[in-house]
């Protein structure tokens, strides 16, 4: 049973997302109130877009100041044939922290086996092509 405190709390995840071939990371709070100063700590570099960008390292998951009940952030990382054809890792252990509007703590670590949607079959969506993320070689 929840106890009625911890229900009305923030509660924040990232989850991997499978959809039509691309897998995206989703940053979320999935709980009752407002969650801040968020943060991810990814145990290995995370390679995206063609292999070009390491999505681990975006700001997103370095510092998110104010993350709303209920609110979902979402980032493509690649295309997941492309992703599994360079032999990025399949295996992904995220350790995030946050707190809520009184300042006190939680934590959480997740385990994500991005191997489970190597099989998958998909339809490519028509005419879909990836945007390019801007860097500091182009």
């Amino acid at each position: 049973m929840v106890e009625p405190e911890e229900a009305l709390r923030p509660d924040v995840i990232l989850d991997v997302v499978f959809e039509d071939g691309l897998l995206f990371l989703s940053l979320a709070n999935t709980g009752a109130r407002p969650a801040t100063n968020v943060t991810c700590r990814f145990d290995r570099p995370l390679h995206g877009l063609g292999g070009r960008v390491d999505v681990s390292r975006l700001r997103l998951f370095r510092a998110v100041g104010f993350l709303p009940a209920g609110k979902e952030i979402r980032t493509l990382v690649d295309e997941s044939a492309a992703y599994f054809a360079r032999r990025e890792p399949t295996k992904l252990t995220v350790e995030l922290t946050w707190r809520d509007e009184e300042g006190r703590r939680y934590e959480r670590r997740i385990v994500h086996d991005l191997g489970i949607y190597k099989d998958l079959a998909y339809v490519p969506a028509r005419g879909a092509t990836l945007a390019r993320w801007p860097t500091t070689k182009d």
